[in-house]
């Protein structure tokens, strides 16, 4: 089971923070992309080179200190072919060093685009008598306002394969209020969709009594965030919104249950970027990045203890 694993690692680190990869040329540093313009002119294959070394130095960089990272996928595709190539070569790449692989996507769509979609990011994909694995990730965030149409393909997989899926729930933008939080009928819509994942658990729990279904909750929600684990305490939390977005270590506390289990919160442009705030001319950018990852995890080490 996929929520067992992470929950383990993150246990192990005493970190639940999950590092965010999301590059795009202007805030990579120059002597990564002088060197991609170099060797294979200012094409997108250039920029996809330049994202995949970008990213496997951070990870290297990274890989004692945080358990998971989350590989942004519209920063690749954007790129054409040449981008999901090295999102595939990054993926595999995290998962030889050990880390716990999350695609961010948000897919969704109706039920046989679905199959495709779990079928290409969870299992194998058949061409003539072999069978190729295209991505290696351990879970997928999956937009779930389509319904069960939209959901229930990857459901196996959980069952069977020990993936993940996390749900947009709560996100952390401000606009999010615009549908997540209307009601329908007695029920908020976003604690609706929870109500739907709680139902779609059904034999999906793992030994740490977490469902391998997760939902995504914003961290610049706080309140929302409480309410919502006080009332699901056994869907797992993917916190986005830490860091730049404005959500700060006491803001996700109230993601994580009395143990220190349940959450794990992503930052992005607050680590990878951390060297522009520093006058650095990029070159020790993984160092930079590391620091910043142990910050973020002693800042949330002050309101949660994990045990």
């Amino acid at each position: 089971m996929s929520i067992d694993y992470l929950q383990g690692k993150i246990r192990k680190l005493k970190n639940p923070t999950m590092l965010g990869l999301d590059p795009y040329l202007p805030i990579l540093p120059q002597h990564i992309v002088k060197d991609a313009f170099a060797q294979y002119g200012q094409t997108t294959q250039a920029a996809a080179q330049a994202y995949y070394r970008f990213c496997t130095e951070l990870m290297d960089a990274l890989v004692e200190e945080v358990p998971a990272v989350k590989i942004q996928s519209a920063c690749f595709e954007a790129l054409g072919g040449e981008g999901v190539v090295q999102m595939q070569r990054l993926a595999k790449y995290a998962k030889d060093l050990g880390y716990y692989v999350l695609i961010d996507s948000s897919r969704g769509d109706v039920g046989n685009i679905a199959e495709i979609y779990a079928q290409a990011m969870f299992g194998t994909v058949s061409i003539g008598e072999t069978a190729h694995e295209v991505f290696s990730c351990d879970a997928l965030t999956v937009n779930c306002y389509l319904g069960s149409d939209g959901v229930k393909p990857f459901l196996p997989y959980c069952k069977d394969n020990g993936k993940n899926i996390f749900l947009i729930l709560k996100t952390s933008n401000k606009s999010s209020r615009e549908v997540q939080d209307l009601l329908s009928g007695d029920r908020v819509i976003y604690t609706a969709m929870a109500d739907l994942a709680m139902r779609w658990s059904t034999g999906l729990f793992g030994q740490n009594g977490y469902s391998e279904i997760g939902a995504v909750v914003g961290a610049t929600f706080p309140q929302t965030m409480k309410l919502i684990r006080e009332k699901y305490d056994r869907l797992f939390f993917l916190v986005p919104g830490y860091g730049a977005q404005g959500g700060t270590a006491k803001n996700v506390q109230a993601a994580f249950d009395r143990f220190g289990h349940g959450a794990i919160v992503t930052a992005s442009r607050s680590i990878i970027c951390a060297w522009q705030k520093t006058g650095s001319d990029g070159t020790d950018f993984a160092n930079h990045a590391l620091a910043a990852a142990r910050k973020m995890k002693s800042d949330i080490s002050k309101f949660v203890v994990i045990l």
